[in-house]
């Protein structure tokens, strides 16, 4: 293990229309740039917006042009999200940061591969994508970390979903520096939406009584309202309009005396904060998070203008107290933004491991989930890849835990139905994960995983690499393949990598957006382990169909073209001794009879279900081509990219297999040296710890060099 230390490459996401320039920037901006501009990423660190022209608050800040047409197909917010996936999948980016929309989230998070953080700085329950307590399980489940603006938001977003784990979440408030001491002025100062949401009228009405009580104080009001209705006259009261942020804290800087006296339940309350840095003895109401900002503000239950008019009457008449709050104001700020700053930067390293494997020593922690057929008392073991895979990562150093989620559901059968089964099945997985806490979790062929159980996993371990696999047909047009597809359907989007044994083409329209990664079915040599080409064998060529797999015995009413095809086979050439396996009057076979049926063969036949497809091919390929026996395969599969005629033939057509059939059963000494050199080539190149540091590779997101 090593330490991990590495500058991330980090996208700042802010909402659709927030003005990102030094003259209308709001609470979001201002936070963003603050930060941004203390960060030890800051280098790394891009913020993505669409704001109007004008001074941007910091460097790196790239801005989304829209179209802005009158009539759209599309919504301008689903313009912005579509613009910036396309930007991010460009730059990739290790931690992509959205403020304040869960929506632009969802989106992303199915489309651009990166670690995520989500802020909040408003009640999460006011927004799309989060009102609902199933919308925010999925986000706390879905993202590496949540960050609230203050105690209250975060209260709000786990309002129904208490006992929940908290552990992916962090309060980082927004931040002040200690400011210079200016002489005061005697100003009553107010800052914030000229309306009755913010308690303008209470101000107003407050305000007056004091005015024509103090004709030595003056009253300020900072802001401005689309639809106002509130207005204050007195000759001793100036409004100033709206000011951007530094002209905003320069008037505050002279102010004695400020009031936050909002009714609407503030997230956090950056004004009332602000004040108290500038040196302000700051009323505010006890709404939402303005509480959280100071120690030294005059917090009022259940405001109202008689209220505030006696707590500003007695900061007034007592100047030594109103003195003090104000010193201690603006020497003992409660939110510094060099600490936050270092917060929010260690809270961005904590999503990483703080130790990375040393990929050199290939030490992984693997969780392998296959079916092992114990119900079927291991009869598959001939042809079992996940244990082929288990024997590859072994011989590469990793650690492996084996788990068999059919024959817990067997060995755990409920009298009462399969759902009650099935969810034992997913309580295991979590408490072993729990217990085990693997890098990298591998299964394949099954559909009792659900979703919600992957969802579990991830967010108790947000390092977890999930991979899976397939080695079945996925061929259009194949009513198996067909199946087989819906099988795989809800795992592949949700799973970090895909790896299947057909090039990937056969399912570039199936699937949006996901890769599929080849493997070639492995060979391994405790199970390939015989040399046919060295035995005396009594019959020609050996063929097996399983579809007879789960019961161990053939099917009533089953079809396959194969059938049909080994039966013109055979008319074609009679004189050849044929071990045709699964189908007829013949039963499958498995375990050691299997093994005894091959080693009695001179060649094996490597035909698939379906039409000939790019790359596939099944087990077989390995049972035969890898004990040695002179394996003949469809040139249609475009094999020979791996294997030469001088390893494997390849045949054309029926007739052209006939042919080559009956030459190499007369031609033993060249029979026997193409079933070696193809046999040692298959070991060659895909043996399975080649395989598994194949999936290894790409599940850690490095370049394979098997292909």
């Amino acid at each position: 293990m090593i330490l991990k230390k590495k500058i991330y490459s980090i996208a700042t996401i802010l909402p659709y229309k927030e003005s990102y320039t030094s003259d209308y920037a709001s609470a979001v901006s201002l936070w963003v740039s603050e930060y941004f501009k203390r960060s030890k990423f800051k280098k790394n660190n891009y913020i993505y917006g669409n704001t109007k022209p004008g001074k941007y608050l910091t460097k790196n800040y790239i801005n989304i042009p829209l179209n802005n047409l009158k009539f759209r197909f599309k919504s301008t917010s689903n313009e912005y999200t579509d613009k910036l996936i396309n930007e991010l999948n460009k730059k990739k980016f290790e931690i992509i940061e959205i403020h304040n929309r869960p929506l632009v989230l969802f989106k992303l998070l199915s489309r651009v591969k990166s670690k995520f953080i989500i802020y909040f700085h408003n009640d999460p329950i006011s927004m799309s994508g989060s009102k609902t307590v199933s919308e925010r399980k999925e986000i706390l489940n879905k993202v590496d970390k949540l960050i609230f603006i203050s105690e209250w938001v975060k209260k709000r977003f786990f309002k129904g979903l208490e006992g929940q784990s908290t552990d992916t979440t962090e309060i980082i408030y927004h931040g002040v520096e200690q400011r210079k001491k200016i002489k005061k002025t005697n100003y009553i100062t107010y800052v914030g939406k000229l309306n009755y949401a913010k308690g303008y009228d209470l101000y107003k009405d407050a305000l007056i009584k004091i005015l024509d009580n103090y004709p030595d104080w003056m009253g300020l009001s900072i802001g401005d309202e689309s639809r106002r209705k509130i207005y204050i006259k007195h000759k001793q009261h100036k409004e100033l309009g709206f000011l951007n942020h530094q002209k905003t804290l320069a008037i505050l800087d002279k102010s004695n005396i400020a009031v936050v006296p909002s009714r609407w339940e503030e997230p956090f309350g950056r004004v009332a904060m602000e004040a108290t840095s500038c040196g302000c003895a700051t009323i505010t109401s006890n709404t939402g998070g303005l509480s959280e900002t100071s120690n030294y503000s005059i917090n009022i239950d259940k405001i109202n203008s008689q209220k505030i008019y006696e707590k500003i009457k007695s900061l007034i008449e007592n100047k030594i107290k109103r003195t003090k709050i104000q010193n201690l104001s603006r020497k003992n700020i409660k939110h510094s933004i060099s600490k936050n700053t270092k917060l929010i930067d260690l809270m961005r390293e904590s999503i990483f491991p703080k130790y990375q494997l040393n990929i050199s020593r290939k030490k992984l922690k693997i969780i392998n989930l296959f079916n092992q057929g114990q119900k079927s008392n291991y009869r598959l073991f001939n042809i079992s890849l996940g244990k082929k895979f288990t024997n590859g990562f072994i011989r590469n150093n990793h650690d492996v835990l084996e788990i068999s989620d059919r024959d817990f559901l067997k060995n755990n059968r409920s009298l009462l139905s399969f759902d009650s089964n099935k969810k034992q099945l997913q309580k295991h997985l979590i408490e072993v994960f729990k217990n085990y806490n693997p890098d990298l979790f591998f299964f394949g062929h099954t559909n009792n995983i659900e979703l919600s159980t992957i969802d579990e996993l991830r967010s108790n371990n947000k390092n977890l690499i999930i991979s899976h696999w397939n080695e079945d047909p996925l061929m259009t047009g194949l009513k198996f393949s067909k199946k087989n597809i819906e099988n795989i359907k809800p795992y592949v989007e949700i799973v970090d990598h895909n790896f299947i044994t057909s090039h990937s083409s056969v399912l570039k329209n199936k699937f949006k957006n996901c890769k599929f990664n080849f493997f070639f079915v492995p060979v391994d040599k405790n199970i390939e382990c015989f040399d046919v080409y060295n035995l005396s064998a009594k019959n020609d060529i050996f063929y097996a169909m399983s579809h007879g797999v789960n019961r161990g015995v053939l099917k009533g009413g089953f079809e396959d073209s194969r059938i049909k095809f080994l039966e013109k086979l055979i008319k074609k050439i009679p004189n050849i001794k044929y071990d045709f396996r699964g189908f007829g009057d013949k039963q499958p076979i498995w375990g050691n009879d299997f093994n005894n049926a091959i080693i009695d063969c001179k060649m094996g036949l490597n035909l698939s279900r379906g039409a000939p497809t790019k790359y596939y091919s099944s087990n077989r390929i390995a049972s035969i081509l890898g004990n040695g026996l002179l394996t003949f395969i469809d040139k249609k599969t475009q094999l020979d990219d791996f294997f030469s005629n001088k390893e494997v033939i390849f045949y054309n057509n029926i007739d052209d297999l006939a042919s080559k059939i009956k030459y190499y059963s007369k031609n033993d000494t060249l029979r026997k040296k193409i079933a070696k050199s193809g046999q040692n080539k298959y070991f060659k190149l895909f043996n399975e710890s080649k395989i598994a540091k194949h999936i290894v590779d790409i599940s850690l997101g490095n370049k394979s060099n098997l292909f």
